[in-house]
């Protein structure tokens, strides 16, 4: 049974965290090339569509690694996972105090109503989510390597 709860962790840890890095390295970029209504509109479709997921997709990561935590607590890298678990508090925390607030005006915006520093609004987003990323990395790379 740990096994499978091990392989459901490392899964579903493993792809929320392949997302916040293709959001950060592959879509971002893409909507930064388009023209200003394009790249907006495209922020805010991301942001309400992701906003939506997202939330539930951080606290199933974190009560997973929980449970592998306390489930494993008599086997090897229960230090690690809790090192993990640590992490992606430090991510959700992250989350709300900063890039939540953000995203929140940034998915109500359109080419009308948006405020003038927009952009700067969004690279400030962009520049914490780079940060969260690399939190993000290093919680699933302790996760993979307490799991191994």
């Amino acid at each position: 049974m740990l096994s499978a709860l091990e392989v459901v962790t490392t899964v579903v840890v493993g792809l929320m965290v392949g997302v916040e890095f293709s959001v950060a390295f592959v879509i971002n970029p893409i909507l930064n090339a388009l023209p200003d209504d394009s790249t907006q509109l495209g922020n805010a479709h991301g942001g309400r569509m992701l906003g939506a997921v997202m939330p539930v997709w951080y606290f199933s990561s974190l009560a997973l690694v929980v449970a592998c935590a306390v489930a494993g607590r008599h086997h090897g890298g229960a230090g690690l996972l809790a090192t993990a678990g640590g992490l992606l508090v430090l991510s959700v925390v992250m989350s709300i105090l900063l890039l939540v607030p953000i995203n929140n005006r940034n998915k109500t915006w359109t080419p009308e109503t948006r405020p003038a520093d927009w952009k700067q609004q969004l690279n400030r987003w962009n520049r914490y989510h780079y940060v969260r990323v690399a939190v993000l990395v290093a919680a699933f790379t302790l996760l993979a390597t307490a799991l191994t």
